[in-house]
């Protein structure tokens, strides 16, 4: 018996639609021999569950951890990680394997995809009452997340994290430019307005005797679109996205972000023309004072310096908003789903949340809110200090055409990288953002 409505029966998908799905995100097509794990992703014993992710490195080490200490909550059961290439690759194999019904048991995916894969009839939906028998209810989510893993009132994913775009500092010079509290975290209400921000960059530009605010951009695909997205939110304006367009967003307050950006990279005293990683060489290395970064960059900055600083994204245009994406296990489609095995999944997944306060290490904030709810990650450093970025995150515009990785973060980011160099006055990069966003919004969904 479940507390969610009943299935609504929907067209399968297809390959087609599937490959549609995927290339519309920006994927590009893999050849058969790039599919060929996907029949063996069931081809094991049933006690074991399969799970598909894009974590590799420090990341990846820490998941396996994960995986350790939920043993207990799930006996008899393991988990079989397959790591896949982050971006076009995992998403193309992921769409195209749930489209034959020959996915895994389970899977990570960026909450923002979840447009392009729920309504196409790609994933499975999750049983609320089945993961509440495991402890693991709507409740312990922050509702800005939750509010994401829905669609046509049933759950389709499941946050893992909550991994938003931060502000890191070094705490000396940030001291020395009096932008620390009496508790030694950041005043972030130091930097509430455009001015304000740009005085305190000034500030910590003359207190390291170098410069003051790094932001990695050039030629990136995500950073410039993850600075906008959030600071405009900030600003109250509308952004809503109609299947079939026009845009309704709020031109002039789009300029006066993007304008806003432009001073911030202007060279005056923050560095300009950084591109990813000369911005987290900068900071890393003491030329900068502080730097604008996602916070699964925080092992790369604690390594540099084991005292690094961070806060969640000041509020600059009176709304409180931090961008951000989120980590979730999804389901992929079955078309005859193994009621038994689909208990043991969920059970497995409902074990891997309250391992948590592990995936913390890196820098991410779990969503599984009874872990940051422990004296235990209170204790966590620098962790603790902006975790709570989780109860106002905005993801990418719910549409099927957006999301991590995709082409129209891409597209924005052009627009973005070109404003910022000088070469687009900030009224005529929103006009042109509306018009890519328009042209997205004419092309008709897969769903």
């Amino acid at each position: 018996m479940t507390a969610t409505p009943p299935p609504v029966p929907r067209p399968g998908p297809t390959r087609r639609r599937a490959l549609t799905t995927a290339l519309a995100a920006g994927a590009a097509v893999l050849g058969a021999g790039a599919l060929s794990g996907c029949g063996a992703a069931q081809a094991a014993d049933g006690s074991t569950v399969r799970l598909w992710d894009l974590f590799s490195g420090a990341d990846g080490g820490l998941l396996n951890d994960m995986v350790r200490a939920a043993g207990p909550d799930m006996p008899g059961t393991g988990i079989e990680r397959t790591v896949l290439e982050w971006g076009t690759p995992y998403y193309t194999k992921l769409a195209m394997a749930s489209a034959g019904g020959r996915g895994p048991d389970v899977a990570i995916s960026h909450m923002s995809r979840l447009a392009g894969y729920a309504p196409t009839g790609l994933l499975d939906p999750w049983d609320l009452d089945l993961l509440a028998e495991y402890g693991v209810t709507p409740d312990d989510f922050a509702d800005a997340v939750w509010s994401r893993t829905r669609f046509e009132g049933r759950t389709y994913a499941l946050p893992l994290d909550t991994h938003p775009f931060i502000v890191f500092y070094h705490p000396e010079p940030a001291a020395r430019a009096g932008l620390l509290t009496k508790d030694g975290t950041l005043d972030t209400e130091a930097f509430g307005s455009p001015d304000a921000f740009l005085a305190a960059g000034r500030e910590l530009a003359a207190a390291s005797g170098k410069q003051g605010i790094a932001f990695g951009y050039v030629t990136d695909s995500a950073q410039g679109w993850r600075l906008f997205y959030g600071l405009y939110r900030q600003t109250g304006g509308v952004f809503r996205l109609p299947a079939g367009g026009p845009a309704e967003v709020d031109v002039d307050r789009m300029a006066e972000v993007i304008a806003f950006m432009a001073k911030l990279v202007d060279g005056r005293v923050n560095p300009r023309r950084l591109d990813y990683p000369a911005a987290i060489a900068a900071f890393a290395n003491r030329q900068t004072a502080m730097i604008l970064s996602g916070e699964w960059e925080l092992g790369t900055f604690r390594a540099a310096d084991p005292k690094v600083g961070a806060a969640p994204f000041p509020t600059v245009f009176g709304t409180p908003a931090v961008y951000a994406d989120s980590h979730s296990f999804v389901l992929p489609r079955r078309p005859h789903p193994d009621a038994g095995h689909r208990r043991r999944t969920h059970r497995a997944v409902a074990a891997l949340l309250k391992a948590g306060q592990i995936w913390a290490g890196a820098g991410h904030i779990p969503a599984y809110r009874p872990v940051t709810e422990t004296a235990a990650y209170a204790k966590l450093r620098p962790q603790a200090d902006y975790a709570r970025a989780q109860s106002h995150v905005v993801l990418d515009p719910a549409v099927w055409f957006a999301g991590a990785g995709s082409d129209f973060q891409n597209a924005m980011c052009q627009v973005l990288q070109q404003a910022l160099l000088g070469g687009l006055a900030p009224d005529r990069a929103a006009r042109a953002m509306v018009r890519r966003l328009d042209t997205f919004l004419s092309k008709p969904s897969p769903a």
